[in-house]
């Protein structure tokens, strides 16, 4: 069964639109807009396949970056996190934690960035753990998690003698700081954090994965795949950007070479390529469709700065938000980079 999109966007329209530039601006975090969504039942796994899933979480990211992508990011690490849960051995993280973080009760974060480039050869890894008879003791700091507070989850991976685990951390944690960071040009609504760890004890209920290598390769096309509809949501929105300034200067926005036709049929094929690749999801299939994105999104927002002209440029235009999310977006783990890199390997 698919989401209701019309509920969506209502709550999209009283929980976000009038917060967007307070989120861009401000570095304010829209998390009663992500309980919103979760209250409503848009996170709910219950009685659907893989591909609805898929597909649906995908439509909540794409529609939401279509008026903030720093909120949808946001979204997106709630997803990961929500990934996690879902692909875990742990029966109490399944049948207990993941409900109540499909429900809103607790929201998720993602805290993979560093481990997923480890995995990549491109860092080492941050955190190191201890075993214990019932569970790990972390320590360690992790530079930036994202969509964090004080009713959160997040993953996060620490290296043993020789392998490393995954965990479930609750931002709650005894001897966890957490320092806000800011001053990014783009997602300072994102609520990130420095993470560090001093003597964190984690029970064993909280373990996702004891052999977390074999379980990122599990993950990780998952992880990928949500990250498209962000870009596909900016796309569309240079799509409405251009349409509403195409009367500009007496029409003489038809000279340019890019047009919203364009950027519309672009859009509707990665849309088209998202539904066809959660049908089959790997890492092969994925990985080309998140650089295609991000190279169409990057192309998407010039051609909307172009189109709005001066305007474009004025401190607080959407344009302008537009051209800082995309360039975040092409920067988000995996990089561009690191997705070359990957596909060198597939």
């Amino acid at each position: 069964m698919a989401i209701n999109i019309e509920l969506l966007h209502q709550i999209i329209d009283e929980k976000l639109k009038p917060i967007v530039k307070k989120v861009d601006e401000q570095a304010f975090y829209a998390e009663e807009y992500i309980l919103a969504l979760a209250n409503a039942g848009f996170f709910d796994s219950t009685n659907k396949d893989v591909p609805t899933i898929l597909q649906d979480e995908a439509a909540i990211v794409r529609e939401t970056a279509k008026v903030c992508m720093t909120t949808a990011f946001c979204i997106w690490c709630h997803l990961a996190a929500l990934t996690y849960l879902r692909h875990t051995e742990n029966m109490y993280l399944r049948k207990t934690i993941l409900p109540q973080i499909e429900q809103g009760e607790f929201l998720g974060a993602t805290g993979l960035s560093n481990p997923m480039k480890y995995y990549s050869g491109l860092e080492k890894l941050h955190l190191s753990a201890e075993k214990t008879a019932d569970g790990y003791i972390i320590n360690g700091t992790l530079p930036a998690v994202s969509n964090l507070g004080q009713r959160h989850y997040f993953g996060a991976i620490a290296t043993l003698d020789d392998h490393e685990v995954m965990v479930l951390v609750s931002t709650k944690a005894n001897g966890l700081e957490l320092k806000e960071k800011v001053g990014f040009i783009g997602v300072n609504g994102s609520a990130t954090y420095s993470c560090k760890f001093e003597q964190v004890f984690i029970p064993n209920e909280q373990v996702i994965a004891h052999e977390a290598k074999a379980f990122c390769d599990k993950i990780r096309p998952t992880f990928i795949y949500y990250q498209i509809p962000l870009g596909a949501g900016v796309i569309a929105a240079a799509v409405e950007g251009i349409e509403k300034v195409k009367a500009k200067q007496n029409g003489s926005n038809e000279y340019l070479q890019v047009q919203a036709t364009d950027l519309e049929a672009t859009y509707k094929e990665i849309l088209h390529d998202l539904n066809g690749v959660a049908q089959q999801l790997t890492l092969k299939s994925v990985v080309p469709l998140r650089l295609k994105t991000v190279e169409n999104t990057l192309a998407a927002v010039q051609a909307n700065m172009l189109h709005n002209g001066a305007a474009g440029y004025v401190a607080g235009s959407v344009p302008s938000r537009k051209l800082r999310e995309a360039y975040f977006f092409a920067n988000l783990t995996p990089t561009v980079r690191h997705l070359q890199k990957l596909q060198t390997k597939i």
